[in-house]
């Protein structure tokens, strides 16, 4: 019974946590865009910002990340580095979901635009706990690793040489800076399954009691 109310628990605190990051993005949608920082600074004091960042991008460090899907069609998130005007400091770019190829060996043709552009976005703190499947191929060699399966700012930040701020930019929608489908989830996405998942694991816990009281107060035959 204490695991299931347990993990009851963990399932009501994971529903709580992303309601309050909805209800943080929600409050600052309203705030007006303010500039990229060109020194680093925490993660969280950027988190869900409005963000204009100006400079270009370096494509040859660009990945895709695997098995984002749109409509129900898999494909991949196109993640640019941006090198800020004026500094050496880059920021990540999320440029939006492109699709698969029919054979998956080929990887899609990405444009980027040349030259200085401003990039207009919002600052999401990626996820540092990731699920994968097998490995990746060690991008610290030679040949650089096009696809990830999962955007790791810590390993990014170990397989190049420069500075980079610990968010991502999520490209506005409405941004011409070279996007290409951009219908970001939500913060609370799924919230309700893990509401449901809570409420069937402390219906077990209440089963199991019920069914203790049963086995051990009933009357003998």
């Amino acid at each position: 019974m204490p695991l299931f109310i347990a993990a009851g628990q963990w399932q009501w605190n994971k529903a709580a946590a992303k309601a309050n990051l909805q209800a943080e993005l929600e409050a600052r949608d309203g705030e007006a865009a303010s500039t990229m920082p060109t020194m680093h600074v925490d993660a969280e004091a950027l988190r869900y910002r409005k963000l204009i960042a100006r400079g270009h991008f370096e494509p040859q460090y660009q990945i895709l990340i695997d098995n984002r899907t749109y409509r129900g069609q898999a494909g991949y998130h196109v993640i640019t580095p941006l090198r800020l005007e004026g500094s050496g400091m880059r920021v990540l770019v999320n440029r939006g979901w492109v699709p698969l190829q029919a054979d998956r060996g080929t990887l899609p043709q990405i444009a980027t635009p040349t030259g200085v552009i401003a990039v207009a976005g919002t600052a999401i703190v990626p996820g540092t706990r990731f699920f994968t499947l097998g490995n990746d191929t060690d991008d610290t060699g030679s040949a650089w690793q096009n696809v990830w399966q999962n955007l790791d700012l810590a390993r990014y930040g170990k397989a190049v040489s420069f500075q980079l701020q610990p968010v991502v930019l999520q490209l506005d929608a409405d941004s011409p800076a070279g996007g290409f489908v951009r219908e970001w989830p939500r913060p609370d996405d799924r919230r309700q399954t893990n509401l449901g998942y809570a409420l069937q694991w402390w219906s077990f816990a209440a089963t199991t009691v019920v069914l203790w009281l049963l086995l051990n107060f009933r009357k003998p035959a």
